[in-house]
């Protein structure tokens, strides 16, 4: 996963036993929130669902809001700082709650549509496995 920008950071979403998902930090999006983010990884949580449209993991990280949005794609990675969530979208979604966008997913979106309650998340950097 190459990037060609000092913005992308390239990271990993691990479903425990199931799947590995390419996924990139875009760091001018929202400095403060993808520093904060970088610097607490690995973060593990079991799968939450917001709706059949998001899927989010709960972290302990206390960023505040960062050029907030309300309408985000399929692929979509968003902070959610009302419940300290970073939150992985399914589906397009329009009139959300207001989030950070923080990046994208590239790969393999169907397996986290199949993730279940209780599965295990785990988002990392390609440097730290």
């Amino acid at each position: 996963m190459p990037s060609d920008s000092v913005s992308i950071i390239n990271i990993f979403l691990e479903i425990k036993d199931k799947a590995r998902i390419s996924c990139q930090l875009k760091r001018h999006l929202a400095p403060r929130t993808i520093g904060l983010i970088t610097r607490s990884m690995p973060i593990r949580d079991n799968v939450h669902r917001m709706s059949k449209s998001v899927v989010y993991i709960k972290t302990n990280i206390d960023s505040g809001m960062e050029r907030k949005k309300t309408d985000f794609k399929k692929g979509d990675i968003a902070y959610f700082p009302t419940g300290a969530s970073i939150c992985f979208f399914l589906n397009d979604v329009l009139d959300a709650q207001p989030m950070t966008p923080i990046g994208k997913l590239l790969s393999s979106i169907e397996n986290l549509k199949d993730a279940k309650t209780g599965d295990v998340l785990s988002l990392y950097s390609e440097t730290v496995w």
